[in-house]
């Protein structure tokens, strides 16, 4: 669902408490500009409104919005270089959303600006019909993990966690369950206790995942949520994404385009700053449109797959022995395509060792970046 100092993760919009002589809270992570310039430090946020002693806010009633987020022309420039470029872009409220591109393309600058971190050059940026910046307003309705933020080496996990609860206005008296309902979440209720300092890479990015599901927000940002952790906690993370799916909007933005192809739902193709490709994903991998069939030495009979009504081209690349076969998605599904032709290969002793719908997402990205 992703591409910097000690830091801790952030809510969008968070601030320092009120100086009662708990702890500072931690600085936003910093940004960092895709396009190769780092983007100006110096971001200061809003600061966290006094709390009654004994009570919390009462946590605010969730918009009903189709659209959770919406880009108009958005650009960002640091100084002489352009990080982001007009970029346009709708993502529907529930929908898990993936931004994809090299390094450079302007996902993390773009991250930046939804999380509130940092403010377009030009253009309009709207999260639940507000702008990043309204921070009272969207306080607890926005959850974000940035890449590569630490956790304060020297707090337990509960009291981070407790923090950053307050931080996202929970109500004093449910701040512990909350924070330990989120931890839990994640498969670390047993770390409460623990210090930061004494987690593996593994347990820390829970522990940081858990902290952007604090509160149950409507949004979810991820920057990179599974990069370096090992096969088993990443398929985890993912199954956890899945589980959120409807009852949160998550974006997420990662190099492992396998990933994104699993869990989301659509996702924009970003390249130098521009948007390239936007849609759902099968509309990207045009899994809609063709399909491949992987063939084993013997006959190919392609002359009688191009006879097949339904089909509106074939290509056979000789080489990797792949069978390419195009249709039209408004009069025919990939599956009745698909039944069609490995009846006619089979009939005539054709060997197949592969079907699949589309070129993949990872073809897709680099036939477009």
């Amino acid at each position: 669902m992703a591409d910097e100092n000690v830091t801790t993760e952030v809510k969008a919009g968070e601030g320092p408490p009120p100086a009662n002589g708990e702890a500072a809270a931690p600085a936003p992570a910093e940004a960092k500009g895709d396009a190769g310039d780092k983007p100006p430090t110096g971001y200061v946020p809003a600061p966290l409104p006094a709390v009654a002693s004994g009570e919390g806010k009462r946590k605010r009633k969730k918009k009903d919005v189709e659209i959770a987020i919406r880009l108009t022309k958005v650009t960002k420039r640091f100084g002489p270089k352009t990080a982001v470029d007009q970029i346009s872009l709708k993502i529907r409220a529930g929908s898990v959303y993936g931004l994809i591109g090299p390094n450079g393309a302007g996902k993390t600058t773009t991250f930046s600006m939804l999380a509130g971190f940092l403010k377009p050059t030009e253009g309009t940026i709207e999260v639940l019909g507000y702008e990043p910046t309204q921070v009272d307003e969207l306080r607890s309705r926005i959850g974000v993990l940035p890449q590569d933020a630490l956790l304060p080496s020297s707090d337990r996990v509960g009291e981070f966690l407790r923090h950053m609860a307050a931080l996202q206005d929970i109500p004093r008296d449910r701040i512990e369950d909350e924070a330990r309902e989120v931890l839990a979440e994640v498969d670390g209720k047993d770390w409460w206790n623990l210090r930061c300092g004494q987690l593996s890479h593994g347990m820390a990015k829970r522990v940081q995942l858990a902290q952007a599901l604090l509160g149950d927000p409507e949004i979810v940002l991820l920057d990179e949520p599974t990069a370096g952790l090992d096969p088993r906690v990443a398929y985890e993370v993912r199954q956890l994404i899945k589980s959120r799916r409807g009852r949160c909007t998550l974006v997420v933005s990662s190099h492992n385009l396998q990933e994104l192809e699993e869990i989301c739902d659509a996702a924009c193709i970003l390249d130098r700053g521009r948007v390239v490709a936007s849609g759902s994903i099968q509309e990207l991998t045009a899994a809609s449109e063709e399909i491949h069939v992987k063939l084993g030495p013997g006959p190919v009979p392609i002359a009688l797959v191009r006879e097949l009504p339904m089909v509106k081209r074939v290509e056979y690349d000789d080489e990797k022995r792949d069978l390419c076969v195009y249709f039209d998605r408004g009069t025919v599904d990939a599956e009745t395509v698909i039944g069609h032709v490995l009846w006619v290969l089979l009939q005539n002793q054709a060997r197949i060792s592969g079907v699949t719908k589309g070129r993949g997402l990872e073809q897709r990205v680099m036939e477009l970046t």
